[in-house]
């Protein structure tokens, strides 16, 4: 699972083992050290409507309703997005989405990734 934060928008990608996993799971969780904190990132199964996230205790989390996931790892829906509101009446943009293989040489193993669809 890859997370990328810009502003106020957090998208999160799933391979295609973990789009399998969190729909017969429920849930998903990483970690990255920082040597005496740790920043945490998971996504959760849950019974809402629309995506909601939290930031609690140094970790993101993630709620997508269990709805959207029912079918995704099989069907061709790259992902979901929402605009959570915001209390002081902003939003934040919350996108889950299937990880694609790069159409460019890059050197992390994407073997677990969704195929392309520009090269198919």
């Amino acid at each position: 699972m890859k997370i990328r934060i810009h502003r106020n928008s957090v998208r999160f990608r799933l391979s295609k083992t973990e789009v399998g996993k969190l729909e017969k799971e429920g849930y998903l969780e990483e970690t990255t050290d920082f040597g005496p904190a740790q920043l945490g990132y998971a996504v959760q199964k849950s019974d809402g409507t629309g995506l909601q996230a939290r930031f609690d205790r140094n970790k993101i989390m993630l709620e997508i309703p269990a709805t959207l996931l029912e079918g995704w790892a099989d069907n061709d829906t790259v992902g979901f997005e929402e605009h959570m509101p915001l209390p002081d009446g902003g939003s934040l943009y919350l996108l889950i989405e299937k990880d694609f293989k790069c159409l460019d040489n890059v050197r992390e193993d994407q073997s677990d990734n969704y195929d392309n669809p520009k090269t198919c």
